[in-house]
């Protein structure tokens, strides 16, 4: 029998060895396969009314304007099955999303830690998670942990072959930031009682209050879309920061508007088939294609609202939410039909859990609250004083927490989560540095650890940084997460995260070629270094009371630039830029560009963006350049030699507030020259006579080298010259 086998062994093998015939079927690897499934499950409470969650102090609703829903997308290749999870709530608590990933484990095959479930951050739904005044609604929270499960299910019941495919769009007209920095000399008490508040939402209501916003927007908004092979629409998963519209009743805010919408757009593109069929909230398989799903994510927002406050009242658009809804929508069809689509695209995940701290009171802070809570008895808190009391005494008992950070790629998408209400600056990090070559990030996935200003904005105050479940992580809560999902990304795709590159525009060029002794570009996400773009490496200290990647001049930007390319800078508001340089003689030059936030009459000296002197004081002998305000010539450039005051030089052209402008201050010997917006005569011009040049090498940016009337508002691409240029 053996012998018989043999030779047609051989007959098969040998052709093969050869190269001589095709391989058989079974020893050619199958291609794997791209599937997908998604589904809508209702999430609306079946008994009202029902606590709502999202404001300060508890309410309530009867009412429902429009459903709430969770929107699934299960993806599948080679074996791997991974779950994405939309819910229409403001937050939800880890402890429950860990309990309904588990019981949607038991009812699929996908395994917990590759189930991604967030929020969509509306401030109408009802509430499943104790924060500020407003405690979790009981019933509710079981109800809401087994539709989890069901929607889960729903879209895994779905799965059918695929092909992905990502666009983004510049949706800039439809978010803003809302967290403004106020004037060193209007700064607002906190709920503790202490003047803390340098910077707050909606601040700039009053722009006499505010130099400038304290921070980066982030106006993309993308797509995930998958389609059958034959082209049929499947799913459409969008990402976008903006923090929520505002709504009444139960409502799903303008996310729940703008899937609706779209999923009637993404059925009557489905010519030819019954794709309406099978689609609505909670259904099941009825009919043999299920109708598209469309899903809104929340990008990174715990800094951005709709209203644009660099704009005067009377401008601002004041859509309805209608209006704002069907705006995204066509802005995100035009994207979609930009889409090409792959269908081998490959699945990971990959998971991590932090142990973070809380910031907890002191005992002097505690005890205050616990007098408070004391009075208050079993009563809900009545007001802010009350609410911020109660909440100290809760992060005191808790003292620490978990947190759940993924990253989960697609094909070349990859998508990074955090648990909490995250600055656009965080999206920013997680996006310039990813290695895929898209990528989109999702908050309040996982959990709702409340905001993570980055570090440099705890300094700054405000009611993202006040204490209490809402905001109560430890200070590094957003650089530890931050890198955990980067390092997540870095797992998911097997490549290094990579350096941001910013387009050398012929104004940079030409900076470079006049071999500065340093060049501040100023693009950091972070302080304390300010990275040296000359040959040189001579990097700078940021003090404390700087803020990261505002946007900068334009230079040679277009309106075409992608909004990952623009010019950034860091706005001021009390730190330095202090830099030193021994070899520094009586012939060098400061260029920069600055955008000055303060009103010029607002202070003696509307601030000063130069500085070449020593630390802590003025001497008899330092350059100081700045913008003039009360005390001379207010809104006019002015140069002070010195530590006589009185004794200035002024400039002639008045100066916009919160408009760019270019400086170039040359020192040659003892004639002082500045010049502004590379106008070919200079502001000032002055010769010194007798009097020495500084001795000092310490040079301060933004702020004067006594540390008095510093500038406030942005800087950019500051160069260092140890020679007289001519303008």
């Amino acid at each position: 029998m053996l012998l018989r086998l043999i030779p047609s062994v051989w007959t098969l093998l040998v052709p093969l060895m050869l190269g001589l015939a095709a391989p058989a079927p079974w020893l050619t690897p199958a291609r794997a396969e791209l599937r997908v499934g998604a589904a809508v499950t209702d999430v609306t409470p079946p008994e009202l009314p029902v606590l709502v969650n999202g404001g300060m102090l508890s309410r309530s609703s009867d009412k429902v304007k429009t459903p709430v829903s969770a929107r699934a997308i299960v993806v599948e290749n080679d074996g791997r099955r991974v779950a994405i999870v939309v819910v229409d709530s403001c937050m939800m608590p880890r402890p429950l999303l860990d309990d309904a990933k588990h019981l949607a484990a038991k009812r699929t095959q996908i395994k917990p830690e590759d189930m991604l479930i967030s929020a969509t951050h509306t401030h109408t739904a009802p509430s499943c998670m104790g924060a500020l005044g407003t405690d979790a609604d009981p019933a509710y929270v079981s109800y809401l942990r087994e539709r989890l499960a069901v929607a889960i299910a729903a879209a895994e019941a779905r799965l059918q072959p695929a092909r992905v495919g990502f666009a983004s769009t510049d949706a800039a007209a439809y978010t803003a930031i809302r967290r403004w920095v106020r004037r060193s000399d209007r700064v607002a008490d906190d709920p503790f009682g202490n003047p803390t508040v340098r910077a707050n939402m909606h601040a700039a209501n009053n722009w006499d209050d505010v130099t400038g916003p304290s921070g980066p927007e982030d106006p993309e908004l993308s797509l995930i879309a998958f389609q059958s092979p034959e082209g049929r629409p499947l799913a459409v998963l969008a990402n976008f920061s903006m923090h929520y519209f505002g709504d009444s009743g139960i409502s799903a805010d303008y996310f729940g508007l703008f899937c609706e919408r779209l999923q009637q757009r993404l059925a009557g593109a489905d010519s030819g088939s019954d794709a309406v069929s099978g689609g609505g909230i909670g259904s099941g398989i009825s009919g043999e294609e299920a109708a598209p799903v469309a899903i809104m994510s929340h990008g990174c927002s715990g800094d951005i609202w709709r209203r644009d406050y660099t704009l005067p009242p009377e401008q601002r658009p004041e859509w309805t939410i209608d209006e704002y809804a069907d705006r995204m929508v066509d802005l995100a069809w035009d994207a979609y039909q930009t889409i090409d689509y792959d269908g081998d695209a490959d699945v990971e995940m990959a998971e991590r859990r932090l142990q973070l701290k809380y910031r907890v009171p002191d005992k002097q802070r505690l005890q205050w609250a616990q007098g408070i809570v004391e009075e208050m008895g079993d009563r809900a808190p009545e007001n802010t004083t009350e609410v911020y009391a109660r909440e100290q005494v809760l992060l005191d008992q808790l003292q620490d927490t978990e947190v759940v950070v993924q990253a989960l790629r697609i094909g070349d998408i990859a998508i990074a989560t955090t648990p909490n209400e995250t600055y656009a600056l965080t999206g920013w990090k997680l996006k310039l540095q990813s290695p895929a070559k898209h990528t989109i990030v999702i908050e309040l996935a996982n959990g709702g650890d409340g905001y993570i200003p980055p570090p440099e904005q705890h300094l700054l105050g405000g009611y993202n940084t006040w204490a209490a479940r809402s905001a109560g992580l430890e200070v590094t809560a957003e650089p530890k997460i931050a890198a955990a999902a980067l390092a997540l990304i870095e797992q998911v795709t097997g490549q290094p995260r990579q350096k941001p590159q910013w387009p050398e525009t012929p104004e940079v060029q030409q900076t470079l070629e006049h071999r500065p002794l340093a060049y501040y570009r100023m693009h950091e996400f972070k302080g304390p270094r300010a990275v040296d773009a000359s040959a040189n490496r001579r990097d700078a200290i940021y003090e404390p009371g700087v803020v990261f990647f505002l946007e900068g001049p334009g230079l040679s930007e277009t309106a075409e630039t992608s909004v990952r390319e623009r010019n950034r800078a860091a706005h001021f508001a009390g730190g330095r830029l202090h830099t030193r340089f021994d070899d520094l003689g009586d012939t060098y030059s400061v260029a920069m560009w600055f955008w000055n936030g303060m009103p010029h009459e607002g202070r003696e000296t509307t601030g000063w963006l130069f500085s070449r002197d020593h630390p802590d004081a003025v001497s008899p002998h330092g350059d100081h350049l700045g913008i003039g305000g009360t005390a001379t010539t207010p809104g006019r450039l002015v140069y002070q030699y010195g530590n006589d005051d009185s004794a200035v030089e002024v400039g002639s052209t008045p100066l916009e507030r919160w408009t760019w402008n270019r400086v170039v201050f040359v020192r040659d010997g003892q004639s002082v020259r500045v010049y502004l917006n590379d106008g070919d005569e200079p502001e000032i011009s002055v010769t010194l006579d007798d009097r020495p040049a500084p001795q000092s090498g310490q040079l301060f940016i933004g702020g004067r080298s006594d540390n008095r009337f510093n500038f406030e508002g942005r800087i950019d691409e500051v160069a260092i010259f140890n020679k007289a240029l001519n303008r």
